[in-house]
């Protein structure tokens, strides 16, 4: 796998033509919206296949599975764009195994919400080990409120042999978590054992495989409170059949231009579930200081703490699939900044003509560009090479897996990545 940054002068067709390798191949494989405008700074993913197959006439997905000795699942992974079909055309190419040097596997967790689109959610499947439904909401009192219809979803993901993972969390309508619903459950033994049971009920009633808990307002002073909560949460999640697994966001601290992670003790919640996923949903907020997108060089300092007191094999990297452009220049209290997906990051640079440039230290590209206002803006986002970095870093450190906040939206490149570089686990029961 080699990932190409577009330089002056070059098309898809030159590019095409000096890795030997199709257009059309090149455009799918990258999620390319407009091939014949790229943008200078672009990077372009190069996987070399390694078996392709001429679909005959008659022709399956499970027949040229078996033809190969190959999982039918595998087949998605090379070729997402065949998701969702119900027939296939004779004389197109496919991709059977890919020229990669896999040697390990691992586990991948995606998060979605109940209103995904289903044809988005069927092209995913295929690359995730667990799905994350974004669908509960903890009250004060202890109930849980469904946001949407899961049942679509839950259905599906086992349908594709994915395990439908619970969220629960206390995050409001308006995106962040009540403080004082975390305080009232973890401060009340009889409001959790409540919380617990209508949790298992919910579980066994909607057929979902466990539950992922996001553990919000984690501080040197709740450490030990939230601790004991997983403590009694988990002895009574396993002894009903069910995994369990923590979302944490690290405690960052500002001082713009940099910022650093409050480094606490999470062994102490480690030690009593499967799994510990770390990600920031807010580090570079839109409403702060305009920042690098959780730069490499703090995610790799973190890891490297967090690794030295949680197993390696229980801990995911958790990444999230969002671009911010600010209007500058920005001010404490402004309206902050646009989210943006990836690729709209790039559709702005090649409409815009400005070449894309690259933090090495952060591991993530950036531009500044000038709108029909006559504003100025800066954008932060991720590339190939962002997803390559932070796939890395699971080797590294040997972690158990990566999870994606969210998708929402295909991200063509990431999922190339992952696929070129590790097994996708599966799991034997679900």
């Amino acid at each position: 796998m080699i990932i190409h940054i577009v330089k002056p002068g070059e098309t898809i067709y030159s590019i095409a033509e000096y890795y030997n390798i199709s257009v059309k191949r090149l455009v799918l494989e990258n999620g390319i919206a407009n091939p014949d405008n790229l943008a200078i700074g672009q990077t372009i993913v190069i996987a070399q296949p390694e078996i392709v197959y001429t679909i005959q006439a008659g022709d399956s997905l499970e027949s040229i599975a078996q033809k190969f000795n190959v999982s039918s699942m595998e087949l998605l992974r090379n070729n997402p764009y065949l998701s969702g079909r119900n027939y296939f055309y004779a004389g197109e190419s496919i991709v059977i195994s890919y020229q990669t040097n896999k040697t390990r596997k691992i586990a991948t967790i995606g998060y979605a919400f109940t209103y995904i689109e289903k044809t988005i959610l069927i092209k995913t499947l295929p690359f995730l080990t667990y799905l994350s439904i974004f669908n509960y909401r903890i009250t004060s009192d202890g109930d849980i409120i469904s946001i949407g219809d899961d049942t679509e979803l839950i259905d599906l993901a086992k349908k594709y042999g994915v395990a439908p993972m619970m969220f629960v969390s206390t995050i409001t309508e308006e995106g962040s978590a009540n403080y004082d619903v975390t305080y009232n459950i973890i401060g009340d033994p009889s409001l959790q054992d409540y919380l617990i049971s209508n949790v298992i009920q919910t579980l066994k009633e909607k057929g979902y495989y466990g539950i992922n808990i996001y553990a919000a307002y984690i501080t040197f002073e709740t450490i030990d409170a939230i601790s004991k909560y997983l403590e009694k949460a988990a002895a009574r999640f396993h002894a009903e059949g069910y995994s369990i697994i923590i979302s944490v966001t690290p405690n960052t601290n500002y001082n713009a231009p940099k910022v650093s992670i409050e480094e606490l003790i999470y062994s102490k919640l480690a030690m009593y579930v499967d799994a510990i996923i770390f990600s920031s949903y807010d580090w570079a907020l839109s409403s702060n200081y305009p920042l690098p997108i959780v730069p490499i060089n703090i995610l790799n300092d973190f890891l490297n703490y967090a690794a030295s007191i949680v197993p390696s094999n229980k801990i995911y990297l958790g990444s999230i699939t969002l671009g911010y452009d600010w209007k500058l220049p920005y001010a404490p209290g402004s309206p902050g900044a646009t989210v943006i997906t990836d690729y709209r990051a790039i559709e702005i640079a090649a409409e815009y003509n400005i070449p894309i440039q690259y933090n090495e230290e952060a591991g993530l590209p950036y531009f500044y560009y000038m709108d029909i206002n006559m504003d100025l803006h800066m954008v932060w986002f991720k590339d190939a090479r962002s997803f390559d970095a932070r796939a890395e870093l699971v080797e590294k450190y040997d972690l158990k897996g990566i999870s994606i906040w969210t998708i929402m939206r295909f991200n063509t490149q990431m999922w190339l990545i992952i696929n070129n570089q590790y097994y996708i686990e599966r799991l034997e029961k679900i």
